[in-house]
């Protein structure tokens, strides 16, 4: 489905194609990357590529493009499916417009916790999104982990679903999280990023949501105070090759692969965890309100509507709805 936007993509593919120029005989992977080269993603893949090169003995060697060089996220999965790009790190929410099964993790409260995402992506739910992934012409090597998102807000903290009503939220421009808001009570308002610390700070807004270090780094803690720990989504992250690049490995190279691709995960997560302590001192030690929100189910119960709708759309998210819930 993707493909249809690959005649959007040809200023990415000739920038592909004149890399492909300048690399040698040598047949070495291109990787796209959205984020700057000191994000705990970009350490992963840099680990990730110059291992696998170690270990096949430069059988497979590759440079991971950091910043989107290589273009959007979306003009990344068209190059991928059309064999330009190699491999990738993509977010899992622009999957969904090719791969309808990862919009699952999109659902808002879908996991108790960031630890409850990772059984649940290592298990067979991650499986069988693997599976679907494969189909669109992308093979999924390992989970990566982008954080949770909660709310924050200017005037009072968050406890309950009660406490958001009538309050005035800015979101992502996106149909579910919009449905999320109205779900509790209160208002939806898709604002671009850039737009989000005058909007607090004018009571455009009465709050906004995101992880931690977007919380600091966007100094949006200087204008919401209250950090209420609801973790309504926690969207896992794809390591992925190609299914052309793919194909040119042989059964021991692809072992190798898939082993340096675990063990970049369990690093990424893991510098993630710090990248969000750190943000998190830096915001307690400026004096913003904290609370923990332990048990969520009233939350939960609250996304009702949001989710008959969502299955209604894509009846396959159902089964995959009551195997992530299953999951302790």
């Amino acid at each position: 489905m993707i493909k249809r936007f690959a005649g959007k993509t040809l200023g990415a593919a000739a920038l592909v194609a004149g890399l492909a120029l300048t690399s040698g005989a040598q047949a070495a992977w291109k990787g796209w990357n959205i984020h700057t080269p000191d994000y705990p993603v970009s350490e992963a893949m840099e680990y990730f590529i110059s291992e696998v090169d170690k270990r096949t003995d430069g059988r497979v060697s590759g440079k991971v493009y950091h910043s989107a060089v290589l273009g959007s996220q979306e003009d990344a999965i068209s190059q991928m499916q059309l064999g330009g790009i190699d491999f990738a790190e993509f977010n899992l929410g622009p999957l969904g417009p090719s791969v309808p099964e990862v919009n699952v993790v999109s659902l808002p409260f879908i996991f108790k916790d960031v630890e409850h995402m990772h059984r649940v992506m290592d298990g067979q739910v991650g499986q069988e999104l693997g599976d679907a992934i494969a189909k669109a012409g992308i093979v999924a090597l390992a989970w990566y982990d982008s954080g949770s998102r909660s709310f924050y807000t200017t005037k009072h903290p968050i406890s309950t679903p009660a406490d958001v009503k009538g309050m005035k939220f800015r979101v992502m421009n996106n149909e579910l999280y919009v449905g999320m808001v109205e779900a509790l009570g209160g208002n939806a308002t898709p604002l671009a990023y850039s737009e989000v610390y005058q909007s607090l700070k004018t009571g455009v807004v009465d709050g906004a949501e995101n992880n931690w270090p977007s919380y600091e780094s966007s100094n949006h803690y200087e204008v919401a105070q209250y950090y209420s720990d609801t973790q309504h989504l926690i969207l896992p992250e794809v390591l992925c090759v190609s299914q052309q690049a793919w194909d040119k490995l042989s059964d021991a190279d692809k072992k190798v692969v898939r082993e340096v691709a675990q063990e970049s995960a369990k690093m990424q997560r893991e510098l993630w965890a710090k990248r969000e302590q750190k943000s998190r001192e830096i915001v307690e030690k400026a004096g913003i309100q904290y609370n923990a929100i332990d048990d969520k189910k009233a939350f939960q119960d609250a996304m009702g509507p949001v989710y008959e709708d969502a299955v209604k759309k894509n009846p396959a998210l159902k089964d995959l709805i009551d195997q992530i819930r299953s999951i302790e």
